[in-house]
């Protein structure tokens, strides 16, 4: 038996259990979902209204809710940041901190938990009715494709709902922020000693993004908006045929959502790991 052949076996092997695993079969569903228009026999138009539909369930009402946290932690880091920096000499790096933990971190996180614990449960919860209740067996007796009809819109929509409340979070967490800080601090003047204008402060921000600040802000929230919808859809339509199961779907739909999302974050940091030590070495 030659070398090759057993590679071959090997690498087959690996493959065949890299399918099985969960992260093969999100992956499998994605690829699924994304094709879907084009495998469908048929027509193959693509239904814009539903997808125009998943944007508005999961960004637009999620919205109310993001901006709320994103200004409570804006406001929060401004003030403790603003208020202890300059104590320590590191006036000059304020712009880099905020960017750092708003634009490179807790922002897209904070934002995927965000919509994961809203719009993911809902849609597992949806799907995972129409599963118990048979509509989705309908839709295939009827020769709708379960995967385009429910899935690629809810795929596609929540990818770019993403991406809008991602800007959201960030924009409020940073302006909004600035806002409320800037007014407790001409209300309660003495006690907030905290000297912030607009003008260095915004400039400091945009002097600080870089770059690989901006490709992040697209990647991340791309690659945690295909998580939240793949992992919603996935255990959604392998519930069985039992109403009690809909809550346990929706729960482990939501905490693998948390997972993913951490250890996504993880890796994607080691994309920009050497600018991290660099703007941690200029602060230190």
């Amino acid at each position: 038996m030659s070398d090759f052949s057993v590679l071959g076996r090997i690498l087959n092997r690996f493959g065949h259990r890299f399918l099985q695993s969960h992260v093969g079969q999100l992956l499998s569903l994605q690829f699924r979902a994304l094709g879907s228009p084009f495998h469908t026999k048929g027509n193959r138009k693509i239904d814009f209204q539903q997808i125009v539909s998943q944007i508005y369930s999961i960004g637009v009402k999620s919205l109310p809710l993001i901006l709320v946290v994103g200004t409570i932690l804006g406001t929060v880091l401004i003030i403790n940041t603003a208020g202890l920096v300059p104590k320590v000499g590191f006036g000059n790096f304020f712009g880099n901190l905020m960017v750092i933990a708003i634009v490179r971190e807790l922002g897209p996180i904070l934002t995927g938990f965000l919509i994961a614990g809203r719009s993911g449960s809902s849609l597992t919860t949806r799907i995972a009715s129409m599963k118990v209740n048979t509509e989705i067996d309908a839709l295939e007796s009827l020769g709708i494709c379960h995967v385009r009809f429910l899935i690629m819109p809810a795929l596609v929509g929540g990818i770019i709902a993403m991406l809008i409340a991602n800007c959201f979070f960030c924009l409020s967490a940073i302006g909004t922020g600035f806002l409320i800080t800037k007014t407790a601090t001409l209300l309660m003047e003495g006690i907030f000693n905290v000297q912030l204008e607009w003008y260095s402060y915004s400039i400091s921000i945009l002097a600080a993004l870089k770059p690989v600040d901006l490709v992040m802000s697209f990647i991340k929230p791309f690659i945690f908006a295909s998580i939240i919808t793949t992992n919603a859809c996935y255990y959604g339509t392998r519930i069985q045929n039992d109403l009690r199961a809909v809550p346990i779907a929706t729960s482990r739909s939501v905490v693998s959502s948390f997972i993913f999302i951490v250890v996504s974050d993880l890796i994607l940091s080691f994309a920009y790991i050497l600018d991290y030590l660099n703007s941690v070495s200029s602060v230190i």
